[in-house]
């Protein structure tokens, strides 16, 4: 699948709601959802399931479950070389662990994510300089 394919599938879950744990285009997904549905359209059956897991991601035991898994199964860039389709890992607060993550939309001036999150369900939002402190690592989808 190429990166233009991919954000165009990440784009047609915009406006789904947040549901934690779910993976259902237009009916709920929380950031992992959106990666796993987007995942299953460009590349095919999930890799390994998901187990259960609460909204802190095993902050309390510092484990990097997300950042590992991503290690995984998506093949790690460097965080200055931006493409779209990209997958972002983000670390919520300055010494947090890795929880939250979202596909890039564009790059460049322009740059935005697409990531879904509480309150909001699925949007697209520019990757402003907030959140770009908070990247945490960058990865491709494998094979493209």
């Amino acid at each position: 699948m190429t990166p233009d394919r991919i954000v165009a599938e990440a784009r047609g879950w915009i406006g789904t709601p947040y549901v934690h744990q779910a993976s259902a285009k237009g009916a709920g997904t929380d950031c992992l959802g959106l990666l796993r549905g987007v995942w299953r359209a460009a590349v095919g059956a999930e890799p390994e399931p998901v187990p259960p897991y609460t909204a802190d991601w095993a902050e309390p035991a510092r484990d990097e479950v997300l950042e590992a898994a991503a290690r995984r199964w998506l093949v790690e860039k460097p965080l200055a070389d931006e493409a779209p389709g990209d997958v972002i890992l983000f670390r919520m607060r300055a010494g947090g662990i890795a929880k939250h993550l979202g596909i890039a939309g564009r790059v460049g001036a322009q740059a935005s994510v697409i990531h879904a999150y509480t309150g909001h369900g699925v949007v697209e939002s520019p990757l402003s300089a907030p959140w770009r402190r908070r990247i945490a690592a960058r990865f491709a989808f494998p094979g493209v």
